[in-house]
């Protein structure tokens, strides 16, 4: 017999338009850990640095579908509430990876932390923590 998590088909990722934009790649995907990739080029400012809005989109992603994930095995969608950044480097080339960890799991939130590494040098770029309303 199977339960009721079990009977709920679990949400996939699908891109929106701006992750398409981006160029996000999927790794992994599960309420507990998502990983994806973005390159820099065609996701930088003006100066030529990777642009910190870019990190922002790819690491609010990643933690909200980890949310929708697990708000889809109770048959609810996950709204993002409150997301915060430290940028703590950048970059002006080749790719960077997201890899969101849930913190919490519960019937009406969701945390995930999310952390930005440069694939060559495997520097951290930047550090999230997102929060979403399971409704």
């Amino acid at each position: 017999m199977q339960s009721s998590a079990e009977q709920q088909q679990l949400w996939k990722i699908t891109l929106g338009e701006l992750d398409e934009k981006l160029g996000v790649r999927v790794l992994e995907e599960s309420a507990e850990r998502v990983v994806a990739t973005m390159p820099v080029e065609g996701n930088r400012q003006s100066l030529g640095l990777l642009h910190g809005g870019a990190m922002l989109a790819l690491g609010e992603a990643v933690g909200s579908w980890g949310a929708v994930i697990h708000a889809s095995s109770m048959g609810k969608v996950a709204v993002g509430v409150d997301v915060n950044a430290t940028h703590h480097k950048s970059s002006r080339d080749g790719e960077v990876t997201a890899t969101s960890t849930a913190i919490h799991l519960g019937r009406s939130l969701t945390t995930h932390e999310v952390i930005i590494t440069h694939n060559g040098t495997g520097d951290r770029l930047c550090t999230l923590r997102i929060t979403n309303f399971i409704k």
